[in-house]
């Protein structure tokens, strides 16, 4: 098998990967043996091979690590992403598991306790949202 065919099957091999575990970094090293099967079927020692796959999938891995960071949010930004925070909820029971079922938005949604905060029932306000879970404190 020639160094072109090798390095096309790494490609997919990298490509198949990322889509198994959703990450990026993975596309871009396989970005990169995909260059340097492009410089195998220019003619290119395998020396001059491995250095395109190192450049172009290293630059890759390093401009998507930059780039992921710019995209970064701030506490204040996700405060205006996340409207439900501040509203008020009412708690009518609590559970043995320390969750209770509160209706917000026209749906029901489990509620937790915010640490520190003991299960009373009555109003109390979101403070945060962890997955589909509101995070509550008493009013």
């Amino acid at each position: 098998m020639n160094e072109t065919s090798m390095w096309w099957l790494l490609t997919g091999a990298l490509v198949a990967l990322e889509l198994v575990t959703g990450t990026f970094y993975l596309l871009m090293l396989g970005l990169g043996a995909a260059a340097a099967a492009l410089a195998a079927m220019a003619g290119l020692s395998l020396l001059a091979q491995l250095v395109v796959a190192a450049v172009v999938g290293g630059l890759g891995a390093v401009l998507l690590g930059q780039w992921r960071k710019r995209q970064a949010v701030t506490p204040e930004e996700a405060q205006d992403q996340q409207l439900d925070l501040g509203a008020t909820v009412v708690v009518d029971a609590w559970d043995v598991q320390g969750t209770a079922q509160v209706k917000h938005r026209g749906a029901m949604w489990t509620a937790v306790l915010a640490p520190g905060q003991s299960a009373t029932l009555g109003a109390h306000r979101i403070q945060a949202m962890v997955g589909n879970r509101l995070v509550v404190e008493k009013i």
